[in-house]
């Protein structure tokens, strides 16, 4: 019986695990952590006949795996795994596990550095509405190889995929990729806009049909420029009308006279989208593209488009309270995402952001918070820095409030002070400070909102 390892436990390794177990194979996972919560999944998954290691530090020499599998989380330059591509053992992130077992089913992948997540889930609810089995994955919903164990047959695979992912899962090969944005992010991780840009590219340049976003700076520039190989048949979109294609027309989607065209054709009118932000008019756009190309009728597009509750975390309205609106975009990662969510909502604002600080362009984010903040709260680990930023150009309005706790108590009376018409959580960071993860925190969030503010 052939030797798989599973670095890293979670959702993702578990899953990779158990179908490697379904595909015969004698399972090892290795996780560095050790916890009360990651001695419950060993015990589960060693009934399940797979072999934990916890606090275990993988060294590929000593345990020579025929195949070695990858959680997302763990980076694709660690130690051990190269030296287990340089003794050649076959070394693969879980997307590409998934994708081994899924290959013979059409998949949409979406991937960008904003705009993926809300992409993803539209795209899987117009796909869904048109009676159609296709669960969306990835950093949504399910883990990848979670959809590779369903028992149902899969009509089509809609995974949303990120540059880690991408950088282990070299050969998936999509009918449909979707690039949503492009802005410095991960470079902690990928050192160089460079290589997180060859990323990105890699997996369109191996999909059949090609949907980019036209109004995305970064990635415009690139298809005037004609300085990377885009199919000519690719889908550029717009909602500036269809003057502002970058690419051909006859193959471009577009919002024009409130609609959303593609290829020359209405099929739903912009407004059916409930979500604020004129950037989700561009996801509606890239997701009913995708639903075109796949051939999905208009009717079934226009059904789920107005059905569409939005996605959690991402500009999600909590609750309005007193007349505040209590919003939570924990999704919002990154200064570009934050600014999308501060542009999105109603001024002034009550602003709450920080976290675990990433390396990014912060001047924009900063610009709009002039403009529309009444006050910011700041929270976790970059609370000074961005302090420090707020200072430097001028805006007074700020406290350190440390803890999201703090954070909803003090907006309630801030809001009231400044006749503020909303409460934004939009932290601009990643979450792993104080959480395990954006959504822990959004759920936080969520959580005092609804049980510690007393209408």
């Amino acid at each position: 019986m052939p030797n798989a390892s599973v670095i890293g436990l979670g959702k993702s390794g578990n899953a990779a695990a158990r179908l490697l177990k379904r595909q015969g194979w004698q399972v090892t996972i290795s996780d560095r952590g050790f916890s009360p919560s990651l001695e419950a999944q060993q015990h589960e998954l060693l009934e399940e006949g797979i072999n934990v290691r916890l606090g275990d530090l993988f060294d590929p020499e000593s345990v020579q795996p025929d195949l070695i599998v990858v959680s997302p989380g763990v980076p694709w330059d660690v130690t051990s795994l190269v030296k287990a591509r340089s003794l050649k053992i076959d070394t693969i992130g879980e997307m590409e596990l998934a994708w081994r077992a899924l290959n013979d089913v059409p998949w949409v992948a979406i991937t960008g550095t904003n705009g993926k997540t809300t992409t993803t889930a539209l795209t899987a609810a117009i796909f869904q509405k048109a009676g159609l089995h296709a669960p969306a994955f990835g950093n949504i919903g399910y883990a990848a190889c979670e959809v590779a164990l369903l028992d149902q047959k899969i009509d089509w695979a809609i995974a949303e995929i990120s540059s880690y992912q991408i950088e282990s899962s070299s050969s998936i090969t999509p009918e449909i990729a979707v690039w949503t944005t492009f802005t410095p992010d991960h470079l902690s991780r990928h050192k160089t806009l460079e290589n997180y840009f060859n990323l990105k590219a890699s997996l369109l340049n191996q999909s059949k049909h090609q949907i980019f976003n036209g109004d995305d700076p970064y990635l415009r520039n690139i298809g005037l420029q004609h300085s990377y190989p885009i199919q000519d048949n690719a889908c550029w979109t717009s909602v500036k009308g269809k003057s502002e294609l970058v690419g051909k027309p006859e193959f471009g989607a577009y919002i024009e006279d409130e609609w959303a065209i593609v290829q020359g054709e209405k099929i739903v009118q912009a407004d059916a989208l409930k979500m604020p932000g004129s950037h989700n008019l561009q996801n509606l756009l890239m997701a009913v593209a995708a639903a075109r190309l796949a051939g999905i009728e208009k009717e079934a597009i226009a059904q789920a488009v107005s059905e569409f509750p939005g996605v959690p975390h991402r500009l999600e309205q909590i609750r309005t309270w007193q007349g505040i609106d209590f919003i939570n975009d924990s999704k919002a990662t990154n200064y570009d995402a934050a600014e999308v969510g501060l542009v999105a909502v109603k001024a002034p604002v009550i602003l709450i952001a920080g976290g675990e600080p990433k390396i990014g362009e912060d001047q924009a984010w900063l610009n709009v918070i002039q403009e529309k903040a009444a006050f910011v709260l700041l929270i976790g680990e970059a609370a000074s820095t961005f302090a420090k930023r707020l200072d430097e150009i001028g805006y007074s309005n700020y406290e350190e409030v440390g803890t999201m706790e703090r954070a909803v108590m003090r907006s309630t009376e801030l809001a009231k002070q400044y006749s503020a018409q909303v409460v934004l959580l939009s932290p601009a960071c990643a979450s792993f400070d104080q959480y395990q993860n954006f959504e822990q925190r959004g759920d936080h969030f969520r959580q005092l909102c609804l049980e510690t503010l007393q209408d």
